[in-house]
């Protein structure tokens, strides 16, 4: 089983951005790290502390895969977070396909249940307290033009995390919905590329570019990983929103 002294963290979506960092920080705290994403994260190659696998968190069998090796490798998995999203399809909702809707809500949304009910199950495999972040976005709570498959997601990613930190609360999980700040990720080049009929907020993301006003994956990494291991850091809600920081 895992020594006290020694986390395991699970993480969806790690290959690159908010992931990659969450996963940096997991290290240099010498922490065990399962990390996945649909193509194998090349993070900690090499390393026996680290377990990398390809999975795609809309398929029930591959999350649940993700989990049992994780467990097998390193006994116990105490913190699990589900990374994997992304923003598209941007644009008018009456603009947008029934099919790129779906394909994005399976990731946001059906990818976090995913995870989120393999993880509630191992921890009622076993003893003791485990944590779990679903990344969440200001956009859980506002609503932007051009984003209504996003916005929709996030929100749903927050009502299902505060409904599971009710029903496992006699388990031992805490359960957090996180919303990161904004990160200079692949996703804000891809809003940055959007026209204004898009996007009608497009000019706000160029001036954070140019202002660099960006919290850095680094700092959300670590405080993603104090809010799960440190006592004095945890919060009274589960939906949180992270202060900017590099």
């Amino acid at each position: 089983m895992t020594k006290d002294s020694t986390k395991t963290v699970a993480i969806t979506g790690a290959s690159r951005g908010i992931g990659a960092g969450i996963a940096e920080q997991c290290l240099a705290r010498g922490y065990n790290l399962a990390i996945c994403a649909r193509s194998k994260p090349e993070l900690g190659a090499g390393n026996a502390q680290v377990l990398s696998m390809v999975a795609d968190v809309t398929k029930e069998e591959d999350v649940q895969r993700f989990c049992n090796e994780a467990v097998k490798r390193f006994g116990q998995i105490d913190l699990w977070i589900n990374n994997a999203g992304i923003l598209k399809p941007i644009g008018p909702l009456r603009n947008c396909e029934s099919a790129e809707v779906e394909t994005h809500l399976n990731i946001n949304l059906l990818g976090v249940f995913h995870g989120t009910k393999s993880f509630a199950n191992h921890l009622r495999s076993r003893d003791g307290e485990g944590v779990l972040i679903n990344i969440s976005s200001g956009a859980s709570t506002s609503a932007y033009e051009g984003w209504g498959a996003y916005c929709a997601g996030k929100a749903g990613v927050d009502r299902l995390t505060e409904v599971v930190a009710l029903e496992e609360s006699e388990s031992g999980m805490r359960a957090y919905s996180i919303a990161p700040g904004i990160i200079d990720t692949d996703m804000q080049s891809l809003i940055r590329s959007c026209s204004a009929d898009q996007f009608p907020m497009v000019e706000k993301f160029h001036e954070l570019k140019a202002d660099d006003a960006f919290s850095s994956p680094e700092f959300v990494g670590r405080s993603l990983l104090d809010i799960a291991f440190d006592e004095a850091a945890r919060p009274d809600e589960v939906c949180v929103r992270l202060p900017s920081g590099k």
